[in-house]
């Protein structure tokens, strides 16, 4: 999947990814894709729920060697 930017949040806990895609958000254009890469397993439902509030789309999410990866779309 293409994205314009990649966030890169491994490391990172609660609400530090999420504070970072509201940046990220903020500076792209509607349509455009971001991927986030976390490593806080919480990260899981808190991307769902930030997704759900904000309208913004979770188009994909995936886990590999420990590292969560989310494909977001701006609304």
């Amino acid at each position: 999947m293409d994205a314009v930017k990649t966030v890169d949040c491994r490391g990172m806990i609660c609400p530090e990814p999420i504070l970072h895609m509201k940046m990220v958000m903020s500076e792209i254009g509607s349509g455009d894709v971001v991927e986030m890469l976390a490593t806080d397993k919480g990260s899981v439902s808190d991307m769902a729920s930030w997704s759900h509030r904000t309208g913004h789309q979770l188009l994909e999410q995936k886990e590999e060697n420990g590292v969560f990866h989310y494909w977001v779309q701006k609304k």
